[in-house]
């Protein structure tokens, strides 16, 4: 019986480079500064100067986040004019988010 649940369970895994993926979304959440960025583009699409003002980070390390979440599909970006405003990709990560917050938030 254990055998057959065994392999039930390893036909279920996903493959290695979705686990992959899955491992490196989780590492860039881990980051402070990202957290920050995704918390406040939960209410709001934001250009990196919105963002370095509000978060008093400078717009290059603003930039350099960015680019780590959007590398993940985390973020995208929209083009007006000069300006480049970025938001959260889809509802995913903002449900990751807000669940990982209300964890944290029972704990407290």
């Amino acid at each position: 019986m254990r055998i057959k649940l065994l392999a039930d369970i390893k036909k279920g895994m996903k493959r290695r480079i979705v686990i992959e993926k899955l491992s490196r979304t989780f590492s860039v959440l881990g980051d402070a500064t990202r957290i920050r960025i995704i918390f406040v583009l939960l209410r709001e699409e934001l250009c990196v100067a919105e963002l370095s003002s509000l978060l008093q980070i400078s717009h290059s390390a603003i930039s350099h986040q960015l680019r780590a979440l959007k590398d993940l599909d985390l973020v995208k970006s929209r083009k007006e004019g000069k300006k480049v405003y970025y938001s959260l990709s889809d509802r995913h990560i903002e449900n990751l988010f807000n669940e990982g917050l209300k964890h944290v938030l029972e704990k407290i």
